[in-house]
C-alpha cells in the first residue's frame, strides 16, 4: 500500500520533523514536509495527498485551522493530528477540525505507523477479490485468509472467523504494536469488558498455534497491546 502514498507533513520542529519524515520514508512513503501551515496548504492545493500528518501547535495558522481549511478541500483524506495538548476541548475541537484519529506527544514511532496505516485501510480497502487472494507467510506458517486456515509442516489448522481477523491485523503489522482498542474494534466492534474477556480467550488460542515454532510469537505489551513478533533465521 505505501509504495503509491503521498503524507503531507507538518511539524514546527526541525529535529523532529526530520526523524518522523526520514522513519516513514524508510516505510516505503513519500512525504511532502513543512514547518509552516501556510506552505502545506498551497502543496495540498497544487497536488494530490493520500494522507495528512499535522502538528498541532504551528507558528501562525495552528493544525486545526489547516485541517479545517484541508477539509473543506476534500472530505475524504485521512487527517491524523500530532499534539502535546490532551485536555478533552482540545481532543474534541481536533475532531471537529476534521480530525481522523489524534496522537498525543510524546509517541513511540511504531504506534504512528500503526495509526496511519489503520487509517489508510479505511480510505483504501481491499476489493473483495484483493481480500480473496490475501496470504501470508511467517516464519514455518502459511496463513489463507480467505479459507481460514493457517499452514505448518503439512498441517493445517482451520480458524474461527475471530481468530482469522485477529491474525490479519498481526500479520499486516508484523513486528509492531496492535492496540487493544483497535483488535476490539475491528473484531468485536466496541471495548466492553465482556469483549476484552473474549479477546483474551481468542489470543490464547492464537497462541497455541504458534507452539512449534520458536521464532513466531504474540508478546504482550503491558497496558497497550500485542505484537506478532517474527524472528528472521
Amino acid at each position: 500500500m505505501s509504495d503509491s502514498i503521498s503524507i503531507l507533513f507538518v511539524e514546527d520542529d526541525p529535529y523532529l520533523g526530520t526523524i518522523i519524515k526520514d522513519l516513514l520514508e524508510i516505510e516505503g512513503f513519500t512525504i511532502n514536509f513543512h514547518k509552516k501551515a501556510e506552505s502545506a496548504l498551497v502543496d495540498f492545493m497544487n497536488q494530490k495527498m493520500d494522507f495528512c500528518l499535522l502538528d498541532v501547535m504551528l507558528p501562525g495558522m495552528d493544525g486545526f485551522e489547516l485541517g479545517r481549511k484541508i477539509r473543506a478541500l476534500d472530505k475524504m483524506v485521512p487527517i491524523l493530528f500530532l499534539t502535546a495538548k490532551s485536555q478533552k476541548a482540545d481532543v474534541i475541537e481536533g475532531f471537529g477540525a476534521g480530525a481522523d484519529d489524534y496522537l498525543k506527544k510524546p509517541f513511540a514511532m511504531e504506534e504512528l505507523v500503526l495509526r496511519i496505516r489503520a487509517l489508510l485501510r479505511r480510505s483504501f480497502p481491499m476489493t473483495e477479490k484483493d481480500s480473496a487472494n490475501k496470504s501470508y507467510n511467517f516464519g514455518k506458517y502459511h496463513f489463507d485468509y480467505h479459507k481460514k486456515e493457517l499452514q505448518y509442516d503439512g498441517e493445517t489448522h482451520l480458524l474461527t472467523h475471530r481468530e482469522t481477523e485477529m491474525l490479519r491485523l498481526f500479520c499486516e503489522n508484523q513486528n509492531l504494536l496492535v492496540e487493544r482498542n483497535l483488535i476490539l474494534a475491528k473484531v468485536w466492534g466496541d471495548d466492553t469488558y465482556f469483549n476484552a474477556r473474549s479477546m483474551d480467550v481468542f489470543l490464547a488460542k492464537l497462541r497455541k498455534h504458534f507452539k512449534n515454532d520458536t521464532d513466531v510469537s504474540i508478546t504482550n505489551v503491558r497496558g497497550r497491546g500485542f505484537k506478532l513478533l517474527v524472528h528472521e533465521t
